[in-house]
């Protein structure tokens, strides 16, 4: 049985912006999944570009090396409201698993932090090559979930130095002692700090309640840090989303 060209197959993340009337080239990785998946000219593709935009468009072209898809409509989603991620610098593996799910549930931003923990970790997430494997997990996961959305990427940096990168707005840091954060009151920006393995040590911890971030607990047992970093994207994405609708335009 032939596919239902009318409708989208495939999404697809564009490195470019997508434009009506635009003929996009995607790179080899994209046309290898092309083929995987029997599509064929003719096929409907979506586009992502990272940005908010989603193209609906046609594949004209399918290479070895890559594939054209010619764009006919571009719709502009709005970004939800912001929640920015300070993960720990940590197992390389957990760390790539927790950026996949940042991007599936639209962190606003990925920031490592060199917890002092952080160092005894190896092998550790950190450097550019590892940043670079963070990206596509994170494009992958977009093309899998549809979010229009890929987080902003920073390098890794101190607890003090990513104390002082953090966005104006509400703060709160992980911590068994503090409240539900089910219970807290969110408005956005958000910014989520996340702890290592072992915990913040309590100079750390200071640093960070001096310049007013909130502690807040997510659940009554000891969490790995990608289970509870995870689980407070989701607590603050439902509250956040639930006073303020995406609209597509």
């Amino acid at each position: 049985m032939s596919a239902d060209r009318g409708l989208p197959v495939a999404t697809f993340f564009a490195a470019e912006p997508v434009a009506a009337g635009a003929t996009v080239s995607l790179d080899e990785d994209a046309a290898h999944h092309a083929r995987v998946r029997r599509l064929d000219v003719g096929h409907r593709i979506r586009l992502l570009d990272g940005g908010g935009s989603i193209g609906h468009g046609t594949l004209v072209r399918l290479a070895k090396a890559h594939m054209q898809v010619e764009v006919a409509t571009v719709e502009r989603v709005e970004p939800p409201p912001e929640v920015h991620m300070l993960v720990p610098v940590a197992d390389r593996e957990r760390m790539l698993l927790l950026a996949e799910k940042c991007a599936e549930l639209g962190a606003a931003s990925w920031r490592p932090v060199l917890w002092r923990r952080s160092r005894s970790v190896s092998p550790r997430g950190e450097g550019m090559t590892f940043h670079a494997k963070v990206r596509a997990r994170m494009i992958g996961a977009l093309e899998q979930s549809g979010n229009p959305w890929l987080p902003a990427l920073y390098p890794e940096s101190t607890v003090e130095r990513a104390i002082a990168a953090a966005p104006r707005g509400a703060r709160v840091v992980l911590d068994a002692s503090g409240d539900s954060m089910v219970g807290t009151e969110m408005i956005a920006p958000l910014c989520v700090a996340v702890g290592p393995e072992g915990g913040i040590e309590p100079d750390e911890r200071d640093l960070l309640l001096t310049a007013g971030w909130l502690p807040v607990a997510v659940g009554r047992t000891t969490l790995r840090f990608e289970t509870a970093a995870i689980a407070a994207l989701a607590i603050a994405r439902a509250a956040l989303d639930r006073t303020s609708e995406p609209t597509i335009g």
